[in-house]
């Protein structure tokens, strides 16, 4: 199977113009997907630096990009009614033409709720709980229905539609992260991707484990299309590719004790990123979506498409 990749571009400790040319450069590179994070806060290293808005950002994208969808990586469930998001969603949609993909998840930051007076929840599984609720709503608004919410349900939604519907026929959910009680239960029923990051050992489980929320719910995995994250870096050397890690989490004022055994971040030649990319292929991870700080690596950009990927799908 043809592999396919979507980059992420860190959203903190950048200028707009570097972040919005760079999102040209990659959209231009024949990446099909492209992704920003949704956080009020920086999450990597000092909280306290410049980051901007999902939501915006991608509508700001939609007008200088043409081929590449667009999504959070993955969106706030606790920032804004479902509704709300619905009727971005569909308006970022026809902004880019039908290039929009719902990215939606649980949150987890809680400094930047606090902060903002937004409601965290009494923990992980009531979060869980909203967010398996809010994305069958946001399914059938973006499918054209009216919703009115159960009794007893976090939401209240009153005969809600959607007026204009979605340019797509069937605007995509991705849905990011792998607890197996809750959140690959609401993959298994609404997801059209889903999202983990982790080693070849980890991502089996996991994938294991959708297999049988899958089969509970009466659904094939083989709708869902399994995407792996990660963080590329590459350069003919891993000296030289550590390198210039060094310098983005030094930019992005994170000390390398913080991430130096996160084993997402690929640092190294064409051949080692191809080979952890084949790790996971038997898994049946054909999408790779790769973060990527500021500043923004065009060399990995553009080695990552033109030399690793053509490895990869002649193995």
């Amino acid at each position: 199977m043809e592999t396919k990749l979507g980059l992420l571009l860190w959203s903190q400790a950048t200028s707009w113009e570097d972040f919005e040319a760079a999102a040209r450069r990659v959209d231009e590179l024949g990446y099909d997907q492209l992704w920003v994070w949704d956080h009020l806060y920086a999450i990597f290293g000092d909280p306290y630096q410049p980051i901007f808005e999902g939501y915006t950002a991608l509508a700001a994208w939609a007008k200088v990009t043409s081929r590449a969808k667009l999504g959070l990586l993955v969106g706030a469930n606790t920032f804004r009614n479902p509704a709300v998001v619905a009727k971005m969603l569909t308006t970022i949609d026809h902004i880019s033409g039908g290039r929009a993909i719902a990215g939606l998840g649980g949150a987890w930051h809680e400094l930047e709720h606090k902060a903002a007076g937004l409601d965290f929840g009494s923990g992980f599984g009531q979060r869980l709980d909203w967010l398996e609720e809010a994305v069958g709503a946001v399914r059938a608004m973006l499918d054209g229905a009216s919703v009115t919410s159960a009794p007893g349900g976090h939401y209240a939604f009153d005969d809600f539609r959607l007026l204009p519907v979605p340019v797509q026929a069937h605007l995509p959910i991705l849905i990011g992260g792998a607890g197996e009680r809750k959140t690959l239960r609401t993959v298994a029923r609404y997801a059209d991707q889903w999202n983990a990051m982790g080693s070849a050992e980890f991502l089996r489980h996991k994938v294991d484990v959708l297999r049988q929320r899958c089969d509970e719910v009466g659904r094939d995995i083989a709708d869902i299309e399994l995407t792996a994250g990660c963080k590329p870096i590459i350069r003919s050397t891993e000296a030289e590719a550590r390198r210039v890690w060094e310098a983005q989490m030094a930019h992005n004022k994170t000390p390398m004790s913080a991430v130096r055994d996160d084993d997402t971040f690929w640092v190294g030649t064409p051949d080692m990123v191809a080979e952890r990319m084949l790790e996971l292929t038997p898994l049946g991870f054909h999408r790779f979506l790769g973060e990527c700080a500021a500043p923004y690596d065009d060399e990995t950009f553009v080695r990552w498409i033109s030399e690793v990927v053509p490895m990869v799908d002649r193995a």
